[in-house]
């Protein structure tokens, strides 16, 4: 069934429905990742969005239990040039289209997707809707619908649980979190507790944590209460805390730094990342709509520790005075190159020194 996809400056580009038959209104953004749809669909930072892929032909993997990045995926819709309706997966369990449907995401293909990709790199982000009639009440529901600035708290947990381990007991502040996380924490044998974004200094510290994660997640960092800030401005200098994505950008504003929205937002796999103090260069995974501004930094808080070779712009910061550091990529991968592992390591690295200077 032929369906279109409508985007807010009025450009309509037309596919092949699949997924659910929904109309759906939301976010446009665009991944160039090779690989990994299924993460990235159940990614939590995609709240609210809808996803173009620049791989040419998505689907052909299937869906795998241990390919996901959260339980229930968020977005809003799926575009794809081409779709792969049979599963290569040697498990046969379910294909892209029955997923979505399951879910109740509408998908389009049969799209030009380097045209729509090439378009949005140069308009940014914007609204969109996918519909069965091209209209003026399709278009006027578009531009009368308001977005939501709410996805951390659709996303991220209302309360705390606990992922047991025998090693380092660490505390991740849920903001959207993603379960690479929680493998690689696996990987470290750390015992883990999740709480929610809302929690206190004293829930926390009640705990008795080794160590604290402010965790991934979807949106704004200026759209959560200052309540966060605060926690964030008296943990930082009670035990090691490491920033990821989202984390890190409320890092920043914490020590107060500014953040700016990306004219285009970054979404994809291998971006060379440069580590200042040795000069190593790394591929990660990135999901981003927004960028500390560097003007805006204190040098006697805060100093840059990564940087994204593509644009010059600051992808880590680490505290001079407390044993506090973030990244704005994702170390875990999922999907993507598994080379910024390395963050985990130095996390976990202080976190000893702590526990040891501490016992």
């Amino acid at each position: 069934m032929e369906r279109h996809l409508i985007l807010e400056d009025g450009t309509v580009f037309s596919g092949q429905g699949f997924g659910a038959p929904a109309t759906t209104f939301g976010e446009i953004i665009f991944d160039t990742a090779t690989s990994g749809y299924q993460e990235t669909i159940t990614n939590p930072i995609y709240d609210g969005q809808m996803i173009v892929f620049a791989m040419p032909v998505v689907g052909a993997d299937g869906i795998h239990a241990e390919a996901y990045e959260s339980t229930t995926p968020k977005i809003r819709g799926v575009v794809v040039h081409d779709l792969a309706e049979v599963s290569t997966n040697r498990q046969r369990r379910m294909n892209l289209d029955r997923f979505l449907q399951h879910h109740n995401i509408p998908g389009l293909y049969e799209v030009d997707t380097r045209k729509l990709i090439r378009h949005l790199r140069e308009t940014g982000p914007q609204k969109a809707t996918i519909v069965d009639v091209v209209d003026d009440h399709a278009v006027d529901q578009l531009v009368a619908t308001v977005l939501t600035n709410k996805q951390v708290q659709n996303t991220a947990t209302p309360k705390a649980y606990a992922n047991p381990g025998h090693g380092f007991h660490i505390i991740v502040i849920d903001f959207g979190l993603k379960h690479g996380i929680l493998r690689v924490l696996g990987d470290y044998d750390a015992n883990v507790t999740v709480l929610p974004y809302t929690t206190t200094v004293d829930e926390v510290l009640t705990l008795d944590p080794d160590g604290i994660i402010l965790s991934t997640g979807p949106g704004n960092p200026e759209d959560l209460p200052d309540s966060v800030l605060t926690l964030i401005r008296v943990l930082q200098t009670k035990m090691p805390l490491l920033g990821l994505g989202l984390g890190h950008e409320l890092l920043a504003l914490a020590n107060g730094a500014e953040i700016q929205a990306l004219p285009a937002e970054y979404h994809g796999m291998n971006h060379p990342i440069q580590e200042i103090i040795s000069q190593q260069l790394f591929y990660a995974r990135q999901g981003r709509g927004y960028v500390i501004d560097e003007h805006s930094l204190d040098g006697k808080k805060l100093f840059v520790t990564h940087r994204d070779l593509v644009d010059g712009s600051i992808q880590g910061i680490r505290l001079r005075d407390n044993p506090a550091f973030s990244v704005q990529f994702f170390p875990d991968g999922a999907p993507g190159p598994l080379e910024a592992n390395g963050i985990f390591a130095d996390f976990f690295e202080t976190v000893a020194d702590y526990v040891q200077k501490n016992s």
